[in-house]
């Protein structure tokens, strides 16, 4: 992929390491998910999901907000089911790839993120947020149930219980309780957001790509994967990661007294 691309809603831009940062641009509605936006962004899942330089995505709002979710400005028009369902089901299959993505994706919130981009927060493998931060899955109050996979990753993250709770009641919350209930991995002032967001984007992709891919696919799995399956899933992955070519030679490495390349991340805060 190119290191920009030209979108109306979103940009999209990759450094030299291979670190992508896409930045929802649409600050005037708190870059709410208008059908531009999700065309686009559907369009960076695929072209991610097919690269092999990119190493890492980071997901930003423009102008102090993450994203209010849908845009209710293009919602007033009364659709018939079938309509209403297909567009539903594009926005479950790009946030689908985004989640699956063999590289680290990492949110990085300031503001609100509310409905759909609460949702797409957990796509992510890790939610960076500010002080300023807010999460509400705001559903209810508009008479709509969660989409973009917000019913399956939000019980995954903090448990059955305490998801209902935050759908049912349509509550805010602050970055403070977000991160004790476990959605916020931790928080960050909102001037050095995409810095740290970065530098921990960047060490984590110096690893293997393909063992942290493999690895990935697997922990997405395993709560709805019985134990032998996922030791047969464990057995297979772990045959490919030792062919490969990063395992080898860090194997070398170790052997000669080298330094590694990966580095543990650490804490971001």
């Amino acid at each position: 992929m190119d290191g920009t691309l030209s979108f109306q809603a979103i940009r999209f831009q990759v450094d030299e390491d291979g670190i992508a940062v896409m930045t929802l641009n649409r600050p005037q509605a708190r870059n709410a998910l208008d059908m531009t936006m999700r065309g686009e962004i559907a369009e960076v899942a695929e072209q991610l999901r097919r690269s092999e330089d990119i190493r890492a995505l980071i997901i930003i709002g423009e102008g102090g907000n993450f994203c209010a979710g849908g845009d209710l400005q293009s919602m007033g028009d009364q659709r018939p089911p079938a309509s209403s369902r297909r567009r539903v089901a594009e926005l479950n299959t790009w946030c689908s790839k985004l989640a699956a993505l063999e590289m680290p994706v990492i949110a990085a919130v300031d503001g609100v993120a509310f409905g759909g981009g609460f949702n797409l927060c957990l796509a992510a493998d890790f939610i960076m947020a500010t002080p300023a931060a807010r999460f509400c899955q705001v559903f209810a109050r508009v008479g709509l149930i969660p989409d973009l996979s917000g019913l399956y990753l939000l019980p995954r993250m903090i448990g059955l219980q305490r998801a209902k709770e935050l759908i049912y009641s349509a509550r805010t919350i602050d970055a403070e309780e977000a991160r004790s209930l476990g959605i916020v991995y931790g928080i960050v002032e909102s001037d050095v957001l995409l810095a740290r967001a970065v530098d921990m984007a960047r060490r984590l992709s110096r690893g293997s790509r393909t063992a942290f891919g493999l690895t990935k696919s697997i922990l997405n799995r395993s709560f709805e994967t019985d134990p032998k399956t996922l030791a047969d899933m464990e057995t297979l992955s772990q045959a490919v990661a030792m062919s490969t070519e990063e395992h080898q030679n860090a194997v070398a490495r170790f052997q000669a007294k080298e330094p590694l390349v990966f580095e543990p991340i650490g804490r971001p805060v």
